[in-house]
């Protein structure tokens, strides 16, 4: 397939691009910095834009099949500040995609938008009382960007997984499509791209949010 990849330098972008590559589909990678996603393979197509100016790889999205996001801002728990990377980065990629005739999409999320009563009460006040609130703002936009998706004509899907890791590929871990995934903690960013790569045209998960994990 020709997938395009917003968010390619990133740990799962970069495990997304690679993974596909691997798979054998087409890959256009959007960057700002095309300089820091070292790769070169005859089928992928790394392009310089930013996803705040959809000017900027608009004509890129033509002839593509899907779309994978895996939009993420820098820094961590102590480094919060409002963005609007996730919300506005999405709605521009969605109308570039409508323009393009391109229906599908998977967007990465969070699971500790919502607090799930099927993970340790422990984990749950964690997630209320330290994570959602060292990360309001990301959180905030994060729900934003749900919003749009879910309003949209699109096919999406919405991964939302726990905590990262940079562990390598098992390609073994748990799913729960539209409910809570019994204690889900953790996974490895290449299991998230795996996940990606191996549900492109998964219609089962098609208008979903899939929580997913060890």
């Amino acid at each position: 397939m020709n997938i395009f990849i917003a968010g390619a330098n990133g740990g799962i972008g970069r495990q997304a691009v690679e993974q596909a590559l691997q798979a054998g589909h087409r890959v256009t990678a959007l960057v700002r910095n095309p300089a820091k996603l070292r790769l070169i393979h005859p089928n992928l197509n790394i392009i310089k834009g930013d996803i705040m100016q959809p000017e900027s790889f608009a004509d890129e999205m033509n002839g593509q099949q899907i779309v994978l996001s895996a939009l993420g801002v820098s820094g961590g728990l102590f480094s919060d500040k409002p963005t609007s990377l996730y919300s506005q980065g999405t709605a521009n990629l969605l109308k570039v995609m409508e323009q393009h005739g391109v229906k599908r999409v998977i967007c990465i999320s969070a699971s500790a938008l919502e607090i799930s009563p099927v993970i340790p009460w422990y984990v749950r006040l964690v997630a209320r009382y330290v994570i959602q609130r060292l990360l309001k703002h990301m959180y905030t936009d994060l729900r934003r960007m749900e919003a749009i998706v879910k309003e949209s004509s699109a096919d999406w899907t919405i991964i939302r997984p726990p905590q990262l890791t940079d562990k390598p590929l098992t390609a073994n871990y748990r799913t729960a499509v539209n409910r809570f995934l019994k204690n889900c903690l953790q996974i490895s960013r290449a299991d998230v791209g795996h996940y990606m790569v191996n549900n492109l045209v998964n219609k089962e998960i098609y208008g979903a949010i899939v929580e997913i994990a060890y």
